[in-house]
């Protein structure tokens, strides 16, 4: 029996805003599962997915490095861009308009409790989604996220990933390049990877996507991948 999530799109949202929703749902779902070990008792967690666009941000995991931030305080508001040190994994990353940003916010005592499948099953979701437009894309050995030409000096980043999880909740998650525009990511060393490109669908297309219509492909491509009923 396929599990229930719920499904929310914030729309254009800025990023701290975001995070602390996030964490919000991220805290509850917690002190669900403390309570039902605490108490003996088997109330049941819920799960949600997020999809959101953010205003411009750089946003830093908690391995990354800040000299991958190529710029400084007047940069940033030259560019219109904020900047956040934040709690998931991964070194540093851009999030815009015309991106989809992915919050899974699950307990993967729902699915599977195994962080490694988490990610490759979010990372199939977009492979799937990017073939229904004709764009061949994969992995690339030793990177997390979706690549195309992964393993030529052609190799670009078309999805980047990060996420955190405590007792099995996940939050966090994807941003996928629909439309953003990629010279944002010029001023960063994106990932912490020097030699790579970053590239979108507009680009590898192009043309302008519906971003509804992507998000619809992309919803159901996660939904059947992790046995989801969205709601």
């Amino acid at each position: 029996m396929n599990k229930k999530v719920a499904f929310i799109d914030w729309g254009l949202t800025d990023y701290q805003e975001s995070w602390e929703k996030q964490e919000q749902i991220f805290n509850d779902t917690i002190a669900v599962k403390t309570g039902n070990r605490n108490n003996g008792t088997e109330l049941e967690t819920p799960n949600y997915l997020v999809f959101v666009e953010h205003p411009h941000v750089y946003t830093l995991g908690k391995s990354g490095h800040p000299e991958n931030l190529l710029l400084d305080e007047q940069g940033l508001i030259e560019k219109e861009a904020t900047y956040y040190k934040i709690n998931r994994g991964g070194d540093i990353t851009y999030h815009g308009p015309g991106q989809i940003v992915g919050y899974p916010i699950l307990d993967l005592d729902n699915f599977f409790t195994d962080i490694h499948l988490y990610l490759r099953t979010l990372e199939d979701a977009i492979i799937l989604t990017l073939k229904d437009y004709g764009i061949e894309s994969g992995r690339s050995p030793g990177f997390t996220g979706v690549w195309l030409d992964a393993d030529t000096d052609k190799a670009r980043k078309i999805c980047a990933m990060g996420v955190r999880c405590s007792r099995w909740v996940t939050m966090h998650g994807f941003a996928f390049n629909v439309n953003a525009d990629l010279n944002y990511f010029k001023n960063i060393v994106p990932c912490g990877i020097d030699d790579k490109d970053v590239t979108s669908m507009e680009r590898e297309l192009g043309r302008k996507l519906d971003m509804e219509e992507v998000k619809g492909k992309l919803k159901g491509h996660i939904a059947s991948l992790f046995q989801m009923e969205l709601f």
